[in-house]
């Protein structure tokens, strides 16, 4: 069976796309799923969070997109179990240049992901691949988007949270219409939440009138051991299983999986 490829994106940075990313993949490794990251951002903050260092990135996601490697090529086992990482490096800022006038530049992801037969962790197929993209709709975003099945949005609880999501949206449905019918949205995830401040309840009420259903039961909150896990080069499910931010990331694991499983049978 071919893996169900989920990207994280918002053009907005600092919604905690990176942590939901490798957290998220920790949590379906954890309840028997074997997760490939693509780490699609320059900065690499995924790469980074899983400590894979700087000089083990020879081959990166930059080589996948230009098709100078295969994912199978590129892709490291990282140290969480049943999870491996196409590596990111500052090399994916000239990706655009480089890819620009070809034509099917929006389509190097989605062709490269043909090749997956290969990849193999713990001698079993990659059964979840998680994108996570820049903070921006550049030609990375949409190469994750025409390469997905479905996208989870990480929406911080802040007061502009629905602006930006507006454009996400019309950027998803263009994509839909034009380059990928097969693309839908997993759902919305409220990250950053502080049960404290009255903006956060505010914020969540508004964007579960606006999206409905789409927004996941499980808000991940502002949790102090979730910053700090990525400068020990861990997940914070690795770091400190027993935090609430953790335990929020196995929960919407499960959601994630329940929504899997309802779409697959629609």
């Amino acid at each position: 069976m071919a893996p169900r490829i989920l990207t994280l994106a918002n053009q907005k940075g600092g919604v905690g796309k990176t942590t939901t990313a490798i957290n998220l993949a920790t949590a379906l490794a954890a309840i028997g799923e074997r997760v490939l990251i693509v780490d699609l951002d320059p900065q690499g903050n995924a790469s980074t969070g899983l400590g894979i260092s700087r000089t083990d990135r020879s081959v990166s996601a930059y080589d996948v997109l230009v098709g100078e490697a295969s994912v199978p090529e590129a892709a490291i086992m990282t140290g969480v179990p049943n999870v491996a990482i196409v590596p990111s490096t500052m090399d994916l800022l000239g990706v655009e240049l480089t890819i620009a006038d070809q034509a099917d530049r929006a389509f190097k992801l989605r062709n490269a992901f043909k090749e997956l037969g290969a990849l193999r962790i713990n001698e079993q197929p990659v059964s979840y691949i998680l994108i996570d993209c820049p903070p921006s709709l550049n030609l990375l975003t949409v190469n994750s988007l025409v390469a997905a099945d479905a996208v989870l949005v990480p929406l911080q609880c802040e007061f502009f949270a629905l602006e930006g999501l507006s454009q996400l949206l019309q950027t998803i449905e263009q994509i839909r219409s034009t380059l990928n019918p097969r693309l839908s949205i997993q759902g919305v995830v409220m990250t950053m939440f502080d049960k404290r401040n009255n903006l956060s309840e505010q914020v969540l009420a508004d964007v579960r009138s606006e999206m409905g259903e789409l927004v996941y039961e499980t808000v991940i909150p502002r949790n102090v051991r979730l910053s700090e896990a990525p400068s020990y080069g861990k997940p914070a499910l690795l770091y400190d299983l027993k935090c609430a931010g953790s335990q929020a990331y196995l929960r919407l694991a499960t959601e994630v999986i329940r929504r899997e499983r309802r779409l697959n049978a629609a």
